[in-house]
């Protein structure tokens, strides 16, 4: 329920000079100073009209009987007004409200003045010290009942001559409202404290002091405004309670050395991209770095308000329409923090992904865009929940999830793993070199292997699978797969993969244990001393690009098989 301010009136006396000081700031009513050039022509202007009131004074009072008769028409003259006033129903004048003049109005008049003044007139001033910022009552979710000012103002009668009647504003305040202004303003009026840092002066390293932040009392605040609305109103201004905010670190030379030590050394910032095996360097001038750096409670670490520049500006260079890349802000400044807190010289940022959307040419379906896109279909469906994708035509838009949901682990960026659906072939690499290469059976028709950027995501020695095609009325038989790693997900829970031989329930090996044609239910096999060696070679995080007719080479080693198997 909105807090209520009834109207109540007052008679200035004493308080008279506080008024006009406040209605000089305000604009109530007019106060006039005059300067010295001023008082000389006022005191010319009443030497010259002293001389007819004299004169105009002796004749009134030499004559018998005048002097009571100019007085009784003045005194005619000041009834007909008052007269004129009640029975017009006008308030008397010197009558005023929060500095709005109400005198000589009707009620319906000085209600109507009052309710335009208060919604396009009176701006309320937020302040805190230098700082200012302004908002109408409505934003400070005040409304004004002008009604009961309007007719308290007309029964004042006479009482407002000759020093005035001033009359409060009967003001409500929604508190919602109001808070809601109050936590937004919060945002600009908010100083965050600042631990202590360092500059370069000329070739060498300084300190700078933390210094002190401010946060605004919100709780205090909105108490101040509900328990002196009136005043506010009056004063159109609102003091705002401000709390001061300590940095962690004042004084900049617990770590001075540090900062030098880490400045002397080049610092450089390499953006890994694993869909297509690139590296992005970045480095920054010394005094750039050095401005980076901030006195911590347990070392130097990294001031995100001097970074963020940086980061936004590698951002728009990286993001284009055929590569929607970026560096997620929360990673890259956790991976800074971490390589200044040790002191590193290099820090391994990973290039992500956004979101894109694709347009349905002639022929798409759903399921083929996946495998065109290297993105699992049953992705593409949650990407488009609520969504038949059987129903697409020409011109249609879907969503499809950023290329990161492949890539759920950091990356083993010096190792990758290249298989060709298309020649049942892999290779491996480490540092650009090759390691391994050897054939291997993929997914048959009615199964098959998806192409894409994955990575080995798991490991067991022997894992247990099963087909519909190994099912009968005693139940459905398992095969197991030794030195199996997972790599992508067909649909939640079942994992395709890499494997070495496959124990059939039947005693039988898949294949015969041999590989070169796609005959596995998805997974791709190795001979079982190959699987082995990979196996034990590519811990959980390596790159796995698998390339096909639909799915062309993302990297330059994928490239580069293409290029050998063609030769």
């Amino acid at each position: 329920m909105a807090d209520s301010y009834q109207p109540r009136r007052r008679k200035v006396s004493r308080a008279r000079e506080r008024y006009e000081a406040r209605q000089k700031r305000r604009g109530g009513p007019p106060h006039v100073e005059l300067d010295s050039e001023s008082l000389k022509q006022a005191s010319a202007w009443a030497g010259r009209i002293s001389l007819p009131l004299r004169d105009a004074w002796w004749h009134l009072s030499r004559v018998p009987g005048l002097l009571s008769k100019v007085g009784a028409a003045l005194g005619a003259l000041a009834l007909l007004y008052i007269l004129l006033h009640v029975f017009q129903g006008r308030t008397f004048p010197n009558v005023w409200a929060f500095g709005v003049y109400l005198g000589d109005m009707t009620v319906d008049e000085a209600e109507a003045a009052l309710q335009t003044a208060w919604n396009q007139d009176i701006q309320i001033a937020l302040v805190d010290g230098d700082r200012r910022w302004t908002a109408s009552p409505g934003e400070l979710g005040l409304s004004l009942d002008a009604r009961p000012i309007a007719e308290a103002a007309r029964g004042v009668g006479l009482a407002g001559m000759p020093f005035g009647w001033y009359l409060d504003p009967n003001v409500q305040m929604n508190t919602a409202l109001a808070q809601e202004f109050v936590l937004a303003l919060s945002d600009e009026a908010d100083i965050h404290p600042a631990n202590a840092g360092y500059k370069l002066e000329g070739d060498e390293v300084a300190g700078v002091a933390g210094y002190d932040g401010r946060r605004l009392n919100v709780v205090a605040t909105m108490d101040k405004l509900s328990q002196d609305v009136v005043e506010i109103i009056k004063d159109r201004e609102l003091a705002l309670v401000m709390e001061t905010l300590p940095p962690d670190v004042y004084d900049p030379d617990l770590y001075l050395e540090e900062a030098r030590e880490l400045v002397n050394n080049p610092f450089q910032m390499i953006g890994y991209d694993p869909f297509t095996d690139e590296y992005l360097s970045w480095k920054t001038t010394a005094d750039v770095f050095v401005s980076w750096l901030q006195a911590g409670r347990d070392g130097l670490t990294l001031r995100e308000e001097a970074f963020a520049p940086f980061l936004d500006a590698q951002n728009a260079s990286l993001d284009g329409e055929a590569k929607p890349r970026y560096l997620d802000h929360n990673e890259t400044i956790d991976k800074l923090r971490e390589a200044i807190a040790g002191h590193e010289e290099r820090v391994n940022l990973r290039i992500r992904y956004r979101p894109t959307q694709y347009e349905i040419a002639y022929g798409d379906r759903a399921y083929s865009i996946a495998r065109q896109t290297g993105i699992p279909f049953f992705l593409v469906e949650e990407a488009n929940a609520g969504r038949d994708l059987n129903t697409l035509s020409p011109g249609d838009v879907i969503n499809l999830p950023s290329r990161d949901v492949t890539l759920p682990l950091d990356p083993v960026p010096n190792k990758r793993i290249i298989v060709d659906l298309s020649t049942q072939s892999l290779v491996a690499y480490e540092n650009g070199q090759q390691v391994f290469n050897w054939l291997i059976s993929s997914g048959m028709s009615s199964a098959p292997t998806s192409p894409g950027v994955f990575q080995v995501l798991s490991h067991d020695d022997v894992a247990l699978g099963s087909s519909y095609t190994l099912c009968n009325s005693q139940g459905c038989g398992q095969w197991e797969m030794y030195w199996f790693m997972g790599i992508y997900e067909v649909v939640p829970g079942l994992m395709n993969g890499f494997h070495g031989a496959v124990l059939l329930p039947n005693g039988a090996y898949l294949g015969g244990g041999n590989v070169g044609a796609p005959y596995t239910f998805g997974c791709i096999m190795s001979l079982d001393s190959n699987a082995k060696l990979l196996y034990d070679w590519a811990e959980e995080g390596t790159i796995v690009e698998i390339i096909s007719s639909e799915f062309s080479p993302q990297s330059d080693l994928a490239r580069q098989v293409v290029a050998l198997e063609n030769t």
